[in-house]
């Protein structure tokens, strides 16, 4: 079984492993006995820029991400490259309120509920493309 303090600490092992991260700082985090909150900034070996926010809680034995929004740009943040959230502003998406810009705010699609831990490995994937 999973609780919100470990899933913080499982959070943040993701983050000091990840070979994307070149650095990060922990804004703001708290852990209840069923619920939790992350928000991290950080920049990436390839000099982008991340700030990553994830509210979550523990439904049974397992960690539910409820509400997120994560946010990757160029280095001088005047490129997005993909942001991810759950903001309800985009009501005939299928998967609504989940949705994705891509390469720009214009450039929604579809989306599904992601954690901080599934949107690192989504960038490291891409960026071992590159």
């Amino acid at each position: 079984m999973s609780d919100p303090a470990s899933y913080l600490a499982d959070t943040e092992l993701a983050l000091i492993s990840s070979p994307v991260i070149a650095e990060y700082q922990i804004v703001r985090s708290w852990a209840n006995i069923d619920d939790g909150y992350i928000r991290v900034r950080g920049a990436l070996t390839n000099g982008d820029f991340i700030e990553l926010a994830e509210y979550f809680v523990l439904n049974g034995d397992q960690i539910v991400t409820v509400d997120y929004r994560h946010h990757w740009t160029s280095g001088d943040k005047s490129v997005l490259r993909r942001r991810w959230d759950s903001t309800p502003d985009h009501r005939k998406l299928e998967n609504f309120p989940h949705h994705i810009h891509v390469g720009g705010e214009g450039n929604v699609v579809p989306g599904q509920p992601q954690s901080v831990i599934d949107v690192l490995r989504i960038i490291e994937d891409e960026i071992s493309r590159l």
